[in-house]
């Protein structure tokens, strides 16, 4: 520090951010804090004589982090910071709690870590954590935000007495002995003490676990490191800020955002500040208005998953939603996908076939659903293990075989085909009798279990689940609602959560596995965009709220747990009867 106050001393600080004030001082972060000191009871010693302009550039160096790093910055090479991003560091340092709302590229992590390191700098013996959805994924990002603010700030060097990164553990030691370190979003912070929180990713927070693990972690206030030491009432003790791209409308969080916004309006000390991809590509952070804007009009593009980490804007529907949002995150607690069958598992594949092959936001989906069964037979839980979406145009013949291939793979029992208009095309094809191109193994015709339609070969096995939905949408609909509703229905985690360091999978098996919980994550976006809607009659259906985001992986999810409802979760029951449970013998 006394390098700062040197530098200090060589700058022009003649503005209203840094002028001398009266003799009682203002001290720290508390305007009517005033100091006790009297000049003519100091030593003589150059600390003493100079205490009075200690405590004036402590407070200013407090209430403008921003101008404080413009301080230690040099010459050459060092940031520049954006009037956006200086804005967002003082809310950060002036207020209880903040949320913040920018989309990828803005650089919201980076400003994050100087708030934090200031902080630390600023407040003697404080302890503060970053919170991510794992402590792998806070360590990854503290690391790397780390090195760059020592690369843009050389020194900082000074003021970090001891820094160490592992897989999962942070921990940066400064010389007034604070420390900063990351903890995980889940029930393995419980317990853990810090005065400061900031939450990384939070539209993927869950209230009840933030309530239960993550908010008391900053119950205990700091101390100051005086004789006293006491709590000063005016410091920010128990702040906890959030930074995310956006997430979904009804969810925890979409209220925790606008119960702050009240707040906010109200003077409560909260603060909520968002951007679109606009602002930092204004400025020049990351990615070129070009580029973004070939991204938006790019068809595989999509377009819930461009306005959350672009736009900022919370997507689904708030009233009259499917299902409830934050239910249906609950369910994402499948690690891995299953891309091999497992021993004691049964595998049903559903269908959803593309209305136009023309047509670039209408495809077909196929999804793999691993079925546990309990004890008495019954479905436990239905998990969808894996997600395969075609290339558009592909023919009747292609997606057939690639029905067989999965169910050569898996070993499925049962595969439910949209039947309806076009799905009527694959099948038939799936009758047929064929040999794969590209494995040159033959596959059998397959036959219908519910309709008297005729395959290639008399013999063929019942495997065709041949699903018209006319007349029976009601029943999909409130038999998805019930499986997801009751629990039994699992997905994969966000692929933001994925673990990719088992070293036990080969690159080909971590590249299936890594596209099939991006398609869970296009599944999440599906059921969040879809309204329940109930007609004449009492009959219920779905529409979507953005036309342009499809529902083609929900309709296959839905199709085959209609099967699974209707043909499979008492089959075991069933065929265990015996006339002799029901027969009464008298003596």
């Amino acid at each position: 520090m006394k390098k700062l106050m040197q530098m200090a001393s060589h700058k022009n600080f003649q503005n209203d951010n840094f002028k001398h004030t009266k003799k009682s001082s203002r001290v720290g972060d508390n305007p009517d804090f005033n100091s006790t000191v009297k000049l003519d009871e100091l030593k003589g010693n150059s600390f003493d004589r100079n205490l009075e302009k200690w405590i004036q550039f402590i407070q200013w160096s407090k209430w403008f982090p921003d101008l404080f790093y413009d301080l230690i910055s040099p010459e050459k090479g060092g940031m520049r910071l954006d009037l956006d991003q200086r804005v967002f560091l003082r809310s950060m340092s002036r207020f209880i709690s903040t949320y913040g709302v920018f989309p990828r590229g803005f650089g919201k992590t980076m400003i994050e870590l100087m708030s934090i390191y200031h902080t630390c700098i600023h407040f003697p013996d404080i302890t503060i954590a970053m919170s991510a959805q794992t402590r792998e994924n806070a360590s990854s990002i503290s690391e790397e935000k780390h090195n760059e603010i020592i690369k843009w700030f050389p020194l900082m060097n000074n003021e970090i007495v001891k820094s160490s990164f592992s897989k999962d553990q942070v921990e940066v030691i400064f010389t007034s002995g604070a420390i900063y370190s990351v903890l995980a979003n889940s029930q393995h912070s419980k317990g853990q003490r810090r005065r400061r929180l900031n939450v990384e990713e939070s539209a993927l927070l869950n209230n009840s676990l933030f309530k239960d693990a993550l908010e008391p972690v900053v119950n205990v206030p700091r101390r100051t490191i005086g004789r006293l030491s006491t709590i000063n009432p005016y410091e920010l003790n128990g702040m906890i800020n959030y930074l995310t791209t956006s997430g979904y409308r009804g969810s925890d969080e979409f209220i925790r955002l606008i119960n702050m916004i009240d707040d906010m309006a109200e003077l409560k000390g909260k603060m909520v500040l968002g951007a679109s991809w606009e602002l930092p590509c204004h400025y020049g952070r990351g990615e070129t208005r070009t580029q973004i804007l070939a991204k938006r009009d790019d068809p595989t593009t999509s377009s819930v998953s461009f306005s959350q980490n672009y736009e900022s804007k919370w997507v689904g529907a708030t009233d009259g939603a499917l299902v409830g949002i934050n239910k249906l995150l609950e369910l994402r607690t499948v690690p891995t996908a299953s891309i091999h069958p497992r021993k004691s598992r049964e595998y049903f594949v559903g269908a959803d076939i593309a209305r136009s092959q023309s047509n670039n936001n209408n495809k077909s989906a196929f999804v793999v659903v691993e079925v546990e069964r309990a004890s008495n037979g019954k479905i436990k839980t239905a998990t969808v293990c894996n997600i395969f979406v075609p290339p558009n145009g592909t023919n009747f013949n292609d997606q057939a075989m690639f029905l067989k291939r999965l169910d050569k793979h898996y070993h499925c029992n049962v595969t439910t085909v949209d039947a309806n208009g076009i799905g009527q095309g694959v099948v038939e094809e799936l009758m047929k009798e064929t040999i794969d191109p590209l494995q040159n193994d033959p596959y059998e015709s397959w036959d219908t279990i519910n309709t008297d339609e005729t395959p290639q070969n008399i013999d063929s096995p019942q495997k065709i689940f041949s699903l018209k939905a006319q007349g029976i949408q009601t029943d999909i609909v409130t038999n998805f609602i019930d499986f997801v509703e009751s629990g039994r229905l699992k997905l994969l985690v966000p692929s933001k959560l994925l673990d990719t360091s088992d070293k036990n999978k080969n690159n080909k098996d971590m590249n299936q596995i890594k596209a099939a919980h991006f398609q869970t994550d296009q599944l999440i976006d599906q059921i969040a965009n879809l309204k329940l809607v109930q007609k004449q009659g009492g009959k219920l259906s779905v529409e979507q709220v953005a036309k342009k985001t499809e529902k083609d992986i929900w309709a296959a999810l839905a199709y085959v747990l209609y099967y699974l409802k209707h043909y499979e979760d008492y089959k075991r029951e069933e065929d265990s009867f015996s006339v002799l449970d029901y027969l009464y013998i008298s003596n």
